[in-house]
Order: structure tokens, then C-alpha cells, then sequence
């Protein structure tokens, strides 16, 4: 097995981190050409597909800053990097915002279920808690913006698209590394309970493609039980190649949607292994592949 992102020392990610920032901003999106949709259903389901990721990206800056200030008062390096990493997620959401305007759409309030999710996400106040939860939403995003861009063929949207990709696939292991630190000064009761949300999780995560895809399958083409599956085998993926967390995927859960022990042995495709995390850490060397 690889070897863990979570022996990759603090140092490591600050410096990798502060490298990525340096470079950040020369990033532009190539928003010359109109993007053309073959219907308003399309249009409509673009739009409410990357509102999602807005929202997304904003609940990570938040969660990342407010992590900054807390962790900060017992170890400012690892608070250094989750100041930079919610700088990334602040930068992806210019982005979106920008994208959004170039197909005439707009930020729009939330829907019922996701406003109720990140509601309850809010109100989490143990740090492996969040980090658990915002780790696993970086997993279902990374898989989403897979699977989308095997499907979507505009240059401007694939750029937006291989942007989310890439980058959430190096937030990944990162967030594997925040979650080691702090598991590290809770007492060992506190993994118990994080077991009890970790399940709680893994289920519900797997409900999401039923409040969104009536919204955006037009234009990301990915049904309802392949979004669901594919939620489930990256998420099982992620915690069995990374057995220090002691998070276990629910076994029935996995046989009922059709994947067994071999489909796990596989790395997920946002890889935790400190090689990925490498390759991943210089954003034009990274070759994304879709689903």
C-alpha cells in the first residue's frame, strides 16, 4: 500500500501550499466564447450544477478560516495551512462566481435540502467532526466533477470543471493530513463518537443524488444511481486505503449497492497516498482524468 498523505509532515503541506498560492491567481478562466446549451433545461441544470459547487466552496472557506483560528493557538503551522487551504476554496469561488456570470446565471439561494445539510454542517463544533464532514464532502465532490467532465464537452465548462477536479483531488489527502493532527490530541473516546458520524455520513452523503440530480442531470448527464454508487465505492475507497483513521465503510451498505472487498483495493481516485498528494501539489502538471 502507498504510502499515507498523513505521514507527510506540516512543513510539507505549508511550503506545497504556499508554492500553489504563489501561482494561484495566473490562473485564468478562457471565457471568450459564449457557451452554447441545446435547450433551457440545460442552461437551467448549468446553473444550479455550479450554485452547488459555489455553495460548496464557500462552506469550505468558512469551515477552513474558523478551524485557522482555533487551531492556531496550539500549533500556527498547521493553522498556516488551513489559512491557505480556505484561500484555494475562496479562489473557487471567484471562479464560480465568474463562470456563473458567463452563462447568465447568478448565485442563488439554496435549496431545501442542501440549505438543511449545510445547516446541520454549521453546527458541528468538534474539530474532527468538521474536518471529517468537509473531508467527505471534497471526496463526493472530486467524484462528481469526475464523472461530469466524461460527460461535458464545452472547452469554457471543461476548464471550470478540470479546475474543481484537480484541486479537490489535492484537498483530499490534505484534508486526511488535518484529520490525523487532530485525532492525535483527542482522547480515545473521541473516536468512538466520530465512528457514530462517520456512519451517519456515509449514508446520507449517499441520499444526495436524489435532491440533485432532477436539478442538473441535463447538463452533467450522470444518473441518479451512478452518482449514488460512485459516491459510495470513492468514499469505501478512501477510508479502507487509509486504515490509521479507524473508519470503516458500512459493509451491507456497500453489498446492497453491488461493491465487494476487491473494489476496494483500488485507490480512489482523489488518492490519499503521499504520492498523490505530490503529484498533485504543482497545479500544471496534473493530468485529471475523468470518469
Amino acid at each position: 500500500m502507498a504510502q499515507s498523505a498523513s505521514t507527510r509532515p506540516t512543513a510539507w503541506w505549508l511550503a506545497t501550499l504556499e508554492k500553489r498560492a504563489a501561482r494561484m491567481k495566473e490562473e485564468r478562466l478562457d471565457l471568450a466564447e459564449p457557451i452554447t446549451f441545446s435547450d433551457a433545461s440545460e442552461r437551467s441544470a448549468a446553473i444550479n450544477f455550479f450554485n452547488a459547487a459555489f455553495r460548496a466552496e464557500e462552506s469550505g472557506l468558512r469551515q477552513a478560516h474558523e478551524l485557522a483560528d482555533e487551531v492556531g493557538r496550539w500549533d500556527p503551522e498547521l493553522a498556516r495551512v488551513l489559512e491557505l487551504y480556505g484561500n484555494e476554496e475562496g479562489w473557487h469561488r471567484e471562479l464560480l462566481e465568474s463562470f456563473l456570470s458567463s452563462i447568465g446565471g447568478e448565485v442563488r439561494p439554496m435549496g431545501r435540502v442542501t440549505r438543511s445539510f449545510y445547516a446541520v454542517y454549521a453546527r458541528a463544533k468538534r474539530m474532527e467532526t468538521i474536518v471529517l464532514t468537509n473531508l467527505m464532502f471534497e471526496t463526493i465532490g472530486a467524484t462528481t466533477y469526475r464523472l461530469a467532465l466524461g460527460r461535458v464537452e464545452h472547452p469554457a465548462a471543461r476548464q471550470m470543471l478540470t479546475i474543481l477536479t484537480r484541486d479537490e483531488s489535492f484537498h483530499v489527502p490534505l484534508n486526511v493530513h488535518f484529520l490525523s493532527r487532530i485525532l492525535e490530541r483527542r482522547p480515545k473516546s473521541s473516536r468512538w463518537r466520530l465512528k457514530l458520524v462517520y456512519q451517519l455520513l456515509f449514508v446520507s452523503l449517499l441520499g444526495l443524488p436524489f435532491a440533485s440530480r432532477p436539478k442538473a442531470q441535463a447538463f452533467d448527464k450522470i444518473t441518479r444511481r451512478e452518482l449514488g454508487r460512485a459516491y459510495a465505492e470513492q468514499l469505501a475507497r478512501l477510508f479502507t486505503h487509509e486504515p490509521s483513521l479507524g473508519l470503516k465503510p458500512p459493509r451491507a451498505l456497500l453489498a446492497l449497492l453491488g461493491l465487494r472487498d476487491e473494489d476496494l483495493r483500488e485507490p480512489p481516485l482523489a488518492a490519499t497516498g503521499a504520492e498523490a498528494a505530490e503529484a498533485a501539489a504543482v497545479r500544471e502538471r496534473v493530468e485529471v482524468r475523468a470518469l
